[in-house]
C-alpha cells in the first residue's frame, strides 16, 4: 500500500505565503512524477503544478507558485506566495507510483489539505 499524506495548509490573507508538502510512504519503490491538483467549490480539479518537464504551471499561478520535490524524502512541495483569493481551495497532491513488488505504475491521491485566502 501506497499512501500521500499532505500538509501545511491553512488560512492567510491576501498577498502572504504558504508552503505546502506532500509525502508519499509506504511501500514506495519509485516515483515517477509527483503534482498538485486544485478543486476549489463548485469547480472542476484542476492541475496547479507538475514537475513534468522541469515544472510547469497554469496560467493562474505562474511566477506566483513553485514546485519542488525531495526525491530522496518521497517530498513534494508547492510554494505559493502572493496568494488570492481566488486561490481558495481544497490542494491534492497526485503521483504516479511503482509499488514493492509491482508491475505496473499507479496513480496516486492524498486527502487533500484546505487552503483559505481572504481579501
Amino acid at each position: 500500500q501506497v499512501q500521500l499524506m499532505e500538509s501545511g495548509g491553512g488560512l492567510r490573507q491576501a498577498g502572504e505565503s504558504l508552503t505546502l508538502s506532500c509525502v508519499a510512504s509506504g511501500e514506495v519503490f519509485s516515483i515517477r512524477v509527483m503534482d498538485w491538483y486544485r478543486q476549489a467549490p463548485g469547480k472542476q480539479r484542476e492541475l496547479v503544478a507538475t514537475n513534468r518537464g522541469g515544472g510547469n504551471y497554469a496560467d493562474s499561478v505562474k511566477g506566483r507558485f513553485t514546485i519542488s520535490r525531495d526525491s530522496a524524502k518521497n517530498t513534494v512541495y508547492l510554494q505559493m506566495n502572493s496568494l488570492k483569493p481566488e486561490d481558495t481551495a481544497v490542494y491534492y497532491c497526485n503521483a504516479e507510483v511503482l509499488g514493492m513488488g509491482a508491475l505496473r505504475w499507479r496513480n496516486y491521491w492524498g486527502q487533500g489539505t484546505q487552503v483559505t485566502v481572504s481579501s
